[in-house]
């Protein structure tokens, strides 16, 4: 009888362990997690020259188009400046038209110039008043499937970068 019982308890001791040493794995990999983080964007301190956008700190002044790594950005344009986005697409993953927000009478939307292709989104504006205006777009994070019954997503890649003009 002593015997039997001796192991009848390791072997409960063993399943115990096996069963704790399961339940406390870590790390491994994230492929079921679904999260998606964003990549950091810092955002400019540096003081625009009188020419590019008056005085206003915490901006960058204005010297190019912005694309899609600019997203998170503030950025400094003077009275008459012009201003281009563009943000590069594909079919399978469409940006949608650029919107404004808060002072939009600050920019004027103008000819962009140039045919964009399927995918693609840009404007082009001129700086008409002083005031601040929030440019977005959106997009799938990851294209659509082509068959019936493939995965899809539903997430969604946010642009948005904010305008002073001065």
């Amino acid at each position: 009888m002593r015997r039997t019982t001796f192991h009848r308890t390791s072997l409960a001791a063993a399943s115990l362990l096996l069963l704790a040493a399961c339940g406390s794995q870590s790390g491994g990999d994230d492929k079921g997690s679904g999260a998606v983080s964003p990549k950091p964007t810092p955002t400019p301190t540096s003081t625009p020259s009188p020419s590019a956008g008056g005085s206003s700190a915490g901006c960058t002044p204005l010297t190019s188009e912005l694309t899609a790594a600019d997203s998170g950005r503030t950025f400094c344009l003077a009275h008459d400046g012009t201003l281009r986005v563009t943000l590069t697409g594909s079919e399978q993953r469409p940006w949608k038209k650029i919107a404004e927000a808060g002072n939009t009478a600050a920019l004027k939307e103008t000819n962009y110039g140039i045919m964009l292709r399927g995918g693609d989104a840009g404007s082009a504006y001129r700086a008409m008043a002083a005031g601040t205006v929030t440019l977005s777009s959106t997009r799938p994070l990851c294209a659509q499937p082509t068959a019936p019954g493939g995965v899809s997503c539903k997430g969604i890649e946010e642009w948005r970068v904010t305008v002073r003009v001065s």
